[in-house]
């Protein structure tokens, strides 16, 4: 019997052979992440007047990951698991948020400079097309009051994530989530 080993992603199958390789070949892709990050709350940094301008997705061998990018410099974040409500409004986005688990992002840096959005979305409105990927389920804008802005973040079940801040491009700066694939 001739067998053929396809590989997508991380996950590795093995056709017209046995099953047993395949969970061979994805536990030692698993044991390579090396993910210690805990699902406990993350918070860090102050108040910034840098706004919100963009937040994208991406797609990793071991998390899946959000960036937030800023027009200048930005450190403050809460990240937890839990309920996530609409900045000022005081709506809980959790019951329109795709994902067995909900991350509530808090950025302390507002989505607006001198009275107008510096982020294009509605609050409420799911922001990325994260169809296919492993662990995120949505991304919803909750929007932006009195410097802070929020965010739910769907995930497929209470998974372990880290938060960190890069500086750049330029002058801007990215808070980063990352969101585990599993607990390994």
């Amino acid at each position: 019997m001739k067998r053929i080993l396809v590989l997508v992603g991380t996950l590795a199958v093995l056709l017209g052979g046995s099953a047993t390789a395949t969970a061979g070949t994805t536990a030692r892709a698993a044991a390579t992440c090396g993910v210690t990050w805990g699902s406990l709350p993350k918070e860090a940094g102050s108040l910034s007047t840098a706004t919100l301008l963009e937040a994208r997705t991406g797609q990793h061998d071991c998390w899946d990951r959000v960036v937030f990018e800023f027009s200048g410099p930005a450190d403050g974040y809460r990240v937890a698991y839990g309920d996530v409500f609409t900045e000022g409004q005081g709506l809980l986005l959790n019951p329109y948020v795709a994902g067995g688990a909900v991350l509530g992002v808090s950025l302390r840096a507002p989505a607006y400079g001198e009275g107008l959005p510096t982020y294009p979305a509605a609050s409420g409105q799911h922001v990325a097309t994260v169809v296919g990927y492993r662990t995120l389920r949505d991304v919803m804008f909750g929007g932006s009051f009195e410097g802070y802005t929020t965010f739910a973040v769907g995930v497929r079940a209470t998974l372990p994530f880290r938060v960190f801040v890069l500086a750049g491009p330029g002058t801007h700066s990215r808070i980063v989530l990352d969101v585990a694939h599993s607990w390994s």
